[in-house]
């Protein structure tokens, strides 16, 4: 199954309406998307593949955007062109920079990653509370995203459909869509960075087991991840709540 909507120059947007529940219900189209950086999209742009983004994006009505990269990712290659009537806002939920392009391969990469995403999780807790909050309140839609797509969005999106109800599978797969993408994030990569390659051969990956260890992990610690959200982000179950009737059909 992919979600994925196509872009020219954003190659990690998805739609993470259609997943089931585990009562049965289904997730709401066009209302929650997942994106790698929107930075790239320009309503001024030259090409007619450039103009036919910004038209796609534009016609899908957002009007809120999270952005989950840093500060200086962002000043130093911008943030989503205005929209009349869209907010943005940057929650900045990882707080010890990693370089993925130089994991020593001879680590277990996906528990590596794991362990970065947990910590993210412990120390992003006012940031991810917020996104929440954010989620649970729209009632348009909205879009969250960081430089990829796929570990500070994947890692958002993983605690919003688990608080839904979806089923951990469904979860995992849905972590696991960005492999489909990996070729031209990586290609984007060598652009950016005169054509070298990444050291960790790992770079870009988005196999399932990432998430898998890092939803146990969280259990683990905090029983499930409505226990994490309770007890670390200070947020009841009225938070869940209000996700559900918002976001589910």
């Amino acid at each position: 199954m992919t979600r994925h909507i196509s872009f020219s120059r954003l190659h990690n947007f998805r739609d993470l309406g259609g997943c089931r529940t585990l009562d049965g219900r289904t997730v709401r189209r066009g209302r929650l998307y997942r994106s790698d950086a929107l930075s790239k999209l320009s309503p001024a742009a030259g090409t007619d593949a450039e103009r036919a983004d910004w038209e796609r994006y534009t016609a899908l009505g957002i009007r809120t955007v999270i952005d989950l990269r840093y500060p200086r990712e962002i000043a130093a290659n911008g943030r989503v062109p205005e929209v009349p009537g869209q907010r943005w806002v940057n929650l900045s939920v990882e707080h010890r920079p990693y370089d993925q392009t130089v994991i020593d391969p001879a680590v277990d990469p996906w528990r590596h990653l794991a362990d970065r995403y947990l910590e993210v999780a412990h120390d992003g807790a006012e940031e991810l509370g917020q996104a929440l909050d954010l989620i649970a309140a729209a009632d348009e839609p909205l879009v969250f995203h960081c430089a990829s797509g796929k570990d500070r969005t994947g890692l958002l999106a993983a605690l919003v459909l688990v608080l839904l109800g979806v089923h951990e599978d469904d979860v995992a797969a849905d972590f696991a869509l960005t492999e489909l993408a990996r070729d031209r994030l990586l290609a984007d990569w060598k652009a950016a960075h005169e054509g070298r390659e990444p050291s960790w051969p790992g770079f870009g990956r988005a196999p399932e087991t990432i998430m898998r260890l890092f939803l146990a992990d969280l259990s683990a610690q905090f029983g499930s991840v409505q226990g994490y959200v309770t007890e670390h982000l200070g947020r009841d179950e009225e938070l869940t709540t209000r996700l559900r009737k918002g976001l589910l059909s």
